[in-house]
């Protein structure tokens, strides 16, 4: 495979790969937007509490098979587990339009859990194994912003279940869509040629993959790096309309817009931006990806700072795009990263374990912030500390020493 055909197939698996990540949190976003009318359908929700669980197992399911879906996609074919992946997910969409009790919601949110499980650490695996060092993080970059674009579309999940169609049309026009476009993966998308490998077929059985990722320091270091983000973050995300609300005496609509939107856009802006800067700094230093990361996390301390402090709505709104900048900074290096420290076999399940550390300190996170809200706790001091759990993850992702380019490039199959 010549140079050029190898970045047009590179390049094409990002390309293809892009709306299924807008799927993906589309459809985390629409539930909760159409949650007034969800519980007015399937009335044995009854309560918050019991939408809440809803949303809950989702997330319980998915960081729990994060390293069970990375570890198929490194054994088995990423291809092949994309596609499932999507089929899966749209047959739980549509399923959830046609859900009639609280129990069969709660068994088509687990089973999406499962199924989203499965696509981002192959997802992310595959961009990686087509995409070097000089394409790699805006490669990430560009994938990733499908995920902000998907939260933004989302968005308009409560018009769709205010229409006349109503909020079970929304979950099977959707899952419809997933079908069909699972079908033009199954035409189209195509796995990288993999490395030729000294260690048989690659075949790796999980205690030696567990023991080969957390034998390696540099990976802890990442883990550890990934989660402590997670807790700003799953608070903005969690926690930002309420406090918004209650702190400016806004509605619930505009707390919402506000909480959600600038912020994300500024996200999608920052996986692009950093993901360029990344891959040009490169080009300069093997560290390239750790210090346009660790630039990100900077910006993110002062915006967490004035977020907890701000004395207007405007200067929050401000402070959460710096946040959303920064964030987009550091998302877009976290497989580029980890393809510095761990084989290429190695990647989804790394990535899958990642997201298990994340998700479940991000759980965390927001629940000891609703406990502390009881308290009277003031979004200062809510903010002050997620502002450190920044600066300690700076710390950490300056301690990465990433491979060689010579040691990387053994793992890696494509020309430059």
């Amino acid at each position: 495979m010549n140079g050029d055909s190898s970045m047009r197939s590179a390049w094409m698996a990002v390309m293809l790969l892009w709306p299924v990540a807008v799927l993906n949190y589309l459809d985390r976003q629409i539930f909760s937007t159409m949650k007034s009318s969800i519980m007015g359908g399937v009335p044995d929700i009854m309560n918050d509490a019991r939408f809440g669980e809803l949303m809950a197992v989702f997330l319980f399911v998915y960081g729990i098979f994060s390293p069970v879906g990375g570890y198929i996609a490194d054994r088995f074919d990423r291809r092949r587990v994309i596609i499932a992946s999507l089929a899966v997910w749209s047959a739980v969409t549509w399923l959830t339009g046609h859900a009639q009790n609280y129990e069969q919601l709660w068994w088509a949110r687990a089973l999406m859990g499962l199924s989203e499980a499965c696509y981002i650490p192959a997802g992310l695996a595959l961009i990686a194994d087509f995409h070097h060092g000089g394409t790699r993080s805006r490669a990430v970059g560009i994938h990733q912003s499908g995920i902000y674009a998907g939260i933004i579309l989302g968005g308009a999940g409560g018009y769709i279940a205010d229409s006349s169609h109503g909020w079970r049309a929304g979950f099977t026009w959707f899952g419809l869509a997933g079908v069909a476009y699972a079908v033009v993966l199954l035409f189209l998308l195509k796995n990288a040629p993999r490395p030729k490998r000294d260690d048989g077929d690659g075949s790796t059985p999980i205690g030696s993959s567990l023991r080969l990722l957390f034998g390696t320091s540099a990976f802890v270091l990442l883990v550890l790096y990934f989660t402590l983000p997670a807790m700003p973050g799953w608070v903005v995300k969690s926690w930002m309309p309420a406090l918004l609300a209650e702190t400016f005496h806004l509605g619930q609509g505009q707390a919402g817009i506000s909480a959600t939107l600038w912020v994300t856009l500024a996200s999608l802006a920052g996986v692009l931006i950093g993901g360029a800067l990344s891959d040009r700094w490169m080009q300069r230093s093997a560290r390239g990806h750790i210090l346009v990361s660790a630039i990100g996390m900077v910006l993110c301390i002062p915006a967490l700072f004035g977020i907890g402090y701000a004395p207007t709505l405007p200067v929050a709104i401000g402070f959460l795009i710096l946040f959303g900048l920064g964030w987009g900074f550091f998302d877009t290096n976290n497989m580029p990263i980890l393809c510095q420290i761990v084989p290429a076999r190695l990647r989804a399940t790394g990535y899958g374990l990642m997201n298990l550390a994340s998700i479940t300190i991000g759980g965390f996170a927001v629940k000891k912030v609703g406990a502390m809200r009881d308290a009277g706790a003031q979004p200062s001091v809510i903010f002050t500390l997620c502002a450190a759990a920044a600066l300690v993850a700076v710390v950490l992702v300056l301690l990465i020493r990433p491979r060689s380019p010579e040691a990387n490039a053994g793992n890696e199959s494509l020309a430059h």
